[in-house]
């Protein structure tokens, strides 16, 4: 029998999270510290070591942890007691964040987006976003593409490639046509091309599809980029056949790219966009569907949620946009951060070699594939050793995903680059001669 720690005892280490947590949990496995505090890139465990931080919630904390502007006007609505919940009550915090939002993201990028608030997760705005395209289209089947990433509720995992989350549903998975990523089958296949061709023909047996999900940047699927002419393509394929584009940037917008949207350096206007994670500004759980106001066709009630839309949420999402988005100086600081880590990255033992790694990505997503599946995984753990949280992604583990905070100083860009350095030459050695190459 186990001994349980009184209830007025403090305790440490892992006992407590391996007793009482369910065994669903991923990445305490990985990187198994307790950690206790934060700030910008930098983590620090409850022995106070510390921690250079490239995973940032998947995404979530794109101005790193504990941004200074954001926790000051979060404490300052606190102590001045703003309202905390109010399901979709009118208050002045909303408020706040719709002209914030409306004034430094749409308006300059010539967008006129409805806004939905969703349940504060991502697969929920997706959920929301495939209901919206099959009322507007009275369709039911959706194209959705290889390695895409969507969510764990039943219609966004139907969308999504990955078979081990496919499998935990249970149940069959209806309603998606799965078509080949750009780049999928190789350089020389034009996977838009193919689209175009199956959706032409009456013989291919797809139906007209309600809508066309993908992400610009694959994220959990490998860190795949979609080029500029492929989506262009794959956004004229949606108009010809009445299907709403829609673009999931759950992961890859709110500058993760560059640009605030992934989307906008191709040129293209989705029908609709779904964003979460880093929207809610240092990590407060917040979802938006941004839609054309032809397709708002919703009757009250129809898509709630009791956290849809929380005021912590859009008082720190607010913050975020006024500190970040009110000049491209975000955008400028996120060109030149992304230009030195690929430097760095490309500089690294093993790029580009037989048995070395592709570099992938853009801006601040940045992916690095090896052939031998083995070796990402075992490089991250290298990398934790020496006090680098970094993960991997891809329908194998097979790639290393970087996605280091947006504000990330060339110092800390460079420590990173150092200490992931010497991980790789622990998993992969390299000759003598290449590392002075590099």
């Amino acid at each position: 029998m186990s001994r349980r720690p009184r209830a007025d005892m403090p305790t440490r280490g892992t006992a407590s999270f391996t007793r009482l947590e369910s065994e669903v949990r991923v990445y305490c496995r990985g990187f198994p510290a307790v950690f206790a505090r934060a700030h910008g890139a930098e983590l620090f465990d409850e022995e106070e070591r510390r921690y250079l931080d490239l995973l940032v919630g998947a995404g979530v904390l794109n101005y790193g942890h504990n941004p200074p502007e954001i926790v000051a006007a979060v404490s300052r609505y606190l102590a001045d007691g703003g309202i905390v919940h109010a399901l979709d009550l009118h208050t002045v915090a909303k408020r706040r964040f719709l002209d914030a939002f409306e004034c430094h993201i749409l308006a300059p990028r010539g967008l006129d987006y409805k806004i939905q608030f969703t349940g504060p997760t991502g697969a929920n705005a997706i959920e929301a976003a495939l209901k919206i395209a099959r009322r507007v289209t009275g369709r039911s089947s959706v194209i959705a593409f290889t390695n895409g990433y969507h969510g764990v509720s039943l219609g966004a995992l139907a969308a999504t490639g990955n078979s081990a989350k496919r499998r935990a549903a249970g149940i069959a998975l209806a309603g998606v046509d799965r078509m080949p990523f750009d780049g999928y089958l190789g350089s020389d296949v034009d996977t838009a091309a193919y689209l175009a061709r199956m959706l032409a023909d009456p013989g291919s047996g797809i139906d007209p599809p309600a809508a066309i999900l993908l992400e610009v940047v694959q994220a959990e699927g490998g860190i795949n980029l979609a080029s500029d002419p492929w989506l262009r393509a794959i956004a004229e394929i949606a108009r010809a056949h009445d299907a709403l584009l829609i673009v999931d940037d759950i992961q890859a917008g709110c500058g993760r790219t560059g640009s605030f949207f992934s989307f906008e350096r191709a040129g293209i206007r989705p029908d609709i966009v779904c964003l979460s994670k880093a929207i809610g500004g240092m990590g407060l759980p917040m979802s938006l569907v941004l839609m054309a106001p032809e397709h708002d066709c919703w009757r009250p009630g129809e898509h709630n949620g009791t956290f849809r839309g929380h005021n912590l949420a859009f008082v720190a999402a607010t913050a975020a946009i006024e500190s970040y988005w009110r000049d491209d100086g975000l955008e400028r600081r996120v060109a030149a951060g992304a230009a030195h880590l690929e430097k760095r990255l490309r500089a690294l033992p093993g790029h580009g070699g037989p048995d070395g790694f592709a570099l992938r990505g853009r801006g601040m997503i940045r992916g690095l594939a090896w052939r031998d599946t083995r070796i990402a995984g075992q490089v991250s753990a290298a990398a934790y050793a020496r006090g680098l949280i970094v993960e991997t992604c891809g329908p194998r583990d097979e790639v290393l995903k970087l996605l280091p905070p947006l504000t990330i100083t060339a110092s800390e860009i460079d420590e990173a680059a150092d200490l992931l350095g010497e991980a790789i030459a622990d998993i992969v050695p390299v000759p003598a001669t290449a590392l002075e190459t590099a």
